[in-house]
């Protein structure tokens, strides 16, 4: 046995979760790479040694964590906040493996099983990580639960009671043909039997999303399917894997074996699928180039597909017909929609409207419509991207001013400028000057009262201006050492303007300045907005085309910023991310030269 290094990392919400690390027990010089390991529901990673030793790569370094609630960190056993804090967490365990032991993204090859692929699935798919490989072995986008309507059951229980948890019903003679493995199970005092429901209903809608999105996914990918699986569904795997957007990409499915895959009494048969894939993607394998995604590829496909209308036949036809006829009159009755519907559901003043949440309408129905209608995913995930940028805001503010520079922010297309005069206002940050910018004439006269409402002339001002021309952004003045792009590159479908943005962005921020940017990559709702709802361009209808993270960061790359970190919603829609403008090519020579 390989003897691990036990220790623990601090996540984002300060939380220390343990891990296990096995040093590579050679000097042999392969291309470097470090294998992340994640367990199944329930278990921890010391269940996972038995991998570490039998994988036999041992010029490779070793990585598995015990995931929040479970194993030997502290809180409650299978309980997690929710999913994404969980897989948040991942993303900054992988983060921290880099810092401490100097691995680079592309050297990280994922392995994880059950709920951990999962995980590791949803973490590729919403934070675009450059990992040179991702193994899943028995992925549980859909559990087993035998139990007629459980699922729909479990959401009632848990609207009523408040969370709960569920045991689990498995037991470790259904996971697994080894005896010893069985044996082990039923004895580890480690082992998490109950799963909080509101990670467990999570679970299943994640999976959903990740599974109907999966061609978001360029990472190289392995797919072990376990032939007599008792406790997850077969078709959503492969239902993931058609649609994988990796172009290299494997599947296996291995007869008779159990859900615990790489725990099984026949395991070698996968660890060989395993290291001919490692072989496989030894190099690195280079990511496609989604700049030109707007132009070919699967979104643009989407996008072309929703600009055309539906046959006369077709029911959504009549649906969405019906959709916006309640919209032009009952609708009207929600402050909300007959707002949305004078100046367009995407614009300032309907965003403004959203972050301010309060239910207004004519009469107690039209009241209760604009709750819905507040409610709605989409509007959920616009307030939770505002908290997000103040938040990124902030931090850039403070690694400004713990540098001894100065903070000097432009927001291109501010709408009213809402969400940056309260990340200023709420954290008290020091700020020499802010200027927001935006093309609409009425946005710049209610961002302008804003700032003089809240007293804030001698350092804010409000402007009109292209967001899209690079020569005026390049020239900016003051120059901005924190650039914020919020909620408006999602609404061209077109790269070439986002482009030009950007890289007027880039001559403008100096070396070691700030990006703040939000991408969509995921809307549930995205036909319905198509089919239903009006745009600020002149009424017409509302239609997105979706970029994946990665292509978002790959056009913020090629401008010249490094991204740094992001924050996504529960919901998978909306993200936030935080860059660094790197140093241009000289600087960067006499950087080195100087050092």
């Amino acid at each position: 046995m390989r003897s691990a290094i036990e220790n623990r990392f601090t996540t984002f919400d300060n939380s220390p979760l343990f891990y296990r690390h096995w040093p590579a027990i050679t000097d042999a010089q392969p291309p470097r790479r470090a294998i992340v390991l994640l367990h199944r529901g329930h278990e921890h990673s010391g269940r996972v040694q038995h991998i570490v030793d039998e994988l036999g790569l041992a010029d490779t370094p070793f990585f598995a964590w015990d995931c929040r609630g479970h194993g030997r960190n502290d809180g409650p056993r299978g309980f997690s906040p929710s999913l994404g804090s969980t897989v948040r967490d991942l993303d900054c365990f992988v983060r921290h493996i880099g810092d401490t032991y100097g691995y680079a993204q592309d050297e990280i090859i994922v392995i994880a099983q059950s709920v951990g692929a999962v995980l590791a699935a949803t973490w590729v798919h919403d934070y675009a990580p450059k990992i040179r490989a991702l193994v899943l072995a028995a992925p549980a986008f859909k559990v087993k639960l035998y139990v007629p309507a459980a699922r729909p059951g479990l959401k009632l229980l848990e609207k009523l009671r408040g969370n709960f948890f569920v045991n689990s019903y498995v037991k470790a003679k259904y996971l697994t043909h080894d005896p010893e493995r069985i044996a082990s199970y039923n004895n580890d005092p480690l082992i998490t039997r109950p799963i909080s429901v509101n990670i467990l209903l999570a679970l299943y809608e994640t999976a959903e999303r990740v599974i109907a999105d999966a061609g978001a996914i360029t990472v190289p990918t392995q797919l072990l399917i376990s032939g007599a699986d008792f406790v997850v569904h077969h078709g959503p795997q492969h239902a993931f894997y058609d649609k994988l957007g990796s172009e290299v990409k494997e599947k296996h499915e291995l007869p008779g074996f159990y859900h615990d895959t790489l725990g099984e009494l026949n395991r070698e048969q996968a660890f060989v699928l395993i290291r001919n894939f490692i072989r496989r993607v030894e190099q690195g394998i280079a990511s496609p180039d989604l700049t030109r995604a707007d132009q070919e590829g699967y979104t643009h496909k989407e996008y072309t597909s929703l600009q055309q209308p539906l046959p006369i036949t077709s029911l959504k036809r009549w649906q969405f017909g019906i959709s916006r006829r309640s919209l032009a009159t009952l609708g009207r009755l929600s402050e909300g929609v007959k707002l949305g519907l004078k100046t367009g559901f995407d614009s300032g003043s309907t965003l403004d409207y959203v972050y301010r949440n309060e239910a207004r309408g004519t009469t107690l129905l039209g009241k209760l419509g604009d709750r819905a209608y507040l409610d709605s995913v989409g509007w959920k995930g616009i307030r939770q991207r505002k908290i997000n940028l103040e938040e990124l805001i902030a931090k850039a503010i403070r690694q400004l001013d713990e540098a001894g520079r100065e903070i000097r922010i432009v927001d291109i297309a501010a709408g009213h400028g809402r969400y940056i005069m309260d990340a200023i206002t709420k954290n008290r940050l020091p700020v020499t000057s802010i200027l927001l910018r935006d093309y609409s004439d009425l946005n710049v006269q209610a961002g302008q009262q804003m700032i003089i409402d809240r007293g804030m002339q001698h350092v804010a001002r409000f402007a009109k201006g292209n967001a899209f021309d690079r020569e005026s952004l390049a020239t900016l003045d003051p120059q901005p050492t924190i650039a914020v792009v919020s909620g408006l590159y999602e609404l061209f479908p077109e790269n070439a303007p986002i482009k030009d943005s950007l890289a007027g962005l880039a001559a403008a921020v100096p070396e070691g300045g700030y990006l703040v940017y939000t991408n969509q990559p995921w809307h549930p709702q995205i036909e319905l907005i198509a089919r239903t709802l009006t745009s600020h361009k002149d009424g017409q209808a509302w239609v997105m085309r979706r970029r994946t993270q990665q292509e978002m960061d790959q056009l913020v790359e090629a401008a010249g910023f490094e991204k740094l970190e992001q924050r996504i919603d529960e919901w998978g829609v909306f993200t936030v991310s935080l860059a660094r403008r790197r140093a241009s090519a000289p600087a960067a020579a006499q950087a080195r030269e100087n050092a």
